[in-house]
Formats: structure tokens, sequence, C-alpha cells
């Protein structure tokens, strides 16, 4: 099973989006300064996650969510929360 993910910057507008096995360690790991492409926009709020059967399913859904459209859902996602 992998999870793909969204992140948002509680200081800056930044929305990260990854996929992972192990979601919990994952977003511990953002936070905690330990990824060099998110380490400058600490700390970090979970906005959105989904499980995917394979990884193949899950790289087409990150892909979405990285697009423009799927992007721009995700900033009306965290504004609404």
């Amino acid at each position: 099973m992998i999870t793909v993910y969204a992140i948002s910057s509680l200081n800056r507008n930044y929305i990260y989006v990854g996929m992972t096995s192990n979601l919990a360690e994952r977003v511990k790991r953002h936070n905690t300064g330990r990824e060099r492409t998110t380490k400058p926009y600490l700390p970090y709020k979970l906005i959105f996650s989904e499980v995917c059967n394979n990884r193949k399913n899950g790289r087409a859904r990150e892909k979405y969510w990285k697009s423009g459209i799927g992007k721009e859902k995700l900033r009306v996602l965290r504004n609404s929360i």
C-alpha cells in the first residue's frame, strides 16, 4: 500500500506532495528537518492523504496532485481547514 499525501507549511505559502509507504514516519521526517526539499518551510501540517493499491497508481495520483489543477484543489482544501 502506498499513500499519496500533501503537507502545507504553517508559516509560508508552500504545499508539498509526495508518496510513501509509512505516512507517520514521512511526515515526522518533514517536520524534523530531515528532508532537504522541505526543510526551509518548517513546520508542516498534513492536509491530504490518499491510499493507493500499488506504486504505479500512487505515482499517477501524485502527478495529478502536483499538476496545476491538483495544486489548486489542495490550496482550496488548505484554506478551508
